[in-house]
């Protein structure tokens, strides 16, 4: 009952990192090795076994600009927290690909063991390394038709020749990291860019409501990377609210956002009270009974958002 965790994508200049995490519950598995030994069909045959066979599996993505933002040690942090949000099956170990313990500061941090090549060693870290890779391939496929002449189906986002000349060619797509040093020169021309004449970078604020979006658009991002399909937000009426609402799984998910500027104002999640709690489920019902929905299996999220530019802290299922 090992959790195997591995990540994909620390050295791109473009795309997510994303952080795989596997229990596979004694699963045997034939042919799970480290994700870049083997060919990308093999890759997708054994993705597709292991989300059949294992107990648990959670991807945990950080986007291009949160890793330019808090900056790549921080950002593998976070992502391996919130791949490890997703798993509910049980186990008595965790094992991390590599030297760094990216849970030490969290109450898991002392059922970690870091190991070498664990994605050669141990099956659970190599089927992480494998759900991830396939996950983050797939990604930057759909990326490449997004932004066509960039070949981010082929290279992923590594620094090949080819991605080179198409950003000199191109220019750069929010999909890059400005923050690596190969596209440094982009971020400080992006940033003048951005900045009115008369006024200097420090000047430049946002509106609460701004802020409020931005963080709740961050929320989104964050249910879709998780496979969520979001179909409404902000809905309301003159009685109540709901943020996000987003269906998984033939389920119907209605999410709060909670923002705090930082840590020191108290985690968001706290911020849904007893009170707070019966207004959801009020929503829900209203909701519910507007569209004519039943017989869907409903549930309440809690997703709390910090910082500037906000990133997702902690997620909850609440009900």
């Amino acid at each position: 009952m090992i959790l195997g965790i591995d990540e994909v994508g620390r050295g791109p200049w473009a795309g997510p990192l994303v952080v795989g995490a596997v229990v596979l519950g004694g699963a045997q598995i034939e042919g799970l090795t480290d994700s870049k030994k083997l060919t990308k069909k093999r890759r997708e045959e054994l993705d597709i076994v292991i989300r059949e066979r294992a107990s648990g599996i959670g991807l945990g993505w950080v986007e291009a600009s949160i890793i330019d933002e808090v900056g790549l040690s921080q950002a593998l942090i976070l992502a391996t927290k919130r791949a490890v949000e997703q798993i509910t099956a049980p186990y008595h170990e965790i094992i991390i690909d590599g030297t760094i313990n990216f849970l030490k500061d969290t109450n898991k941090g002392q059922y970690v063991t870091t190991m070498k090549k664990a994605d050669l060693l141990v099956p659970a870290v190599s089927a992480a390394s494998i759900v991830a890779k396939v996950a983050r391939d797939a990604y930057m496929t759909e990326q490449a038709t997004i932004y066509p002449g960039y070949g981010f189906d082929a290279h992923v986002g590594y620094g090949t020749t080819a991605h080179s000349n198409a950003i000199n060619r191109l220019g750069i797509t929010p999909l890059h990291r400005l923050s690596f040093a190969p596209l440094a020169k982009y971020r400080k021309k992006t940033i003048m860019s951005q900045t009115p004449a008369h006024q200097g970078p420090s000047s430049v604020n946002k509106t609460t409501k701004q802020i409020g979006d931005s963080a709740e658009t961050v929320a989104a991002n964050h249910l879709v990377q998780l496979g969520h399909t979001i179909i409404d937000r902000n809905w309301k009426t003159k009685f109540c609210e709901i943020d996000i609402i987003s269906t998984k799984n033939k389920t119907i998910y209605f999410t709060e956002v909670k923002y705090r500027k930082t840590l020191q104002q108290g985690g968001g999640i706290a911020a849904i009270t007893p009170k707070k709690l019966r207004q959801m489920k009020f929503a829900v019902e209203l909701y519910t009974l507007k569209n004519k929905i039943s017989d869907v299996n409903l549930r309440l999220l809690g997703i709390s958002v910090t910082g500037i530019p906000p990133i997702v802290e902690d997620f909850l299922e609440v009900v």
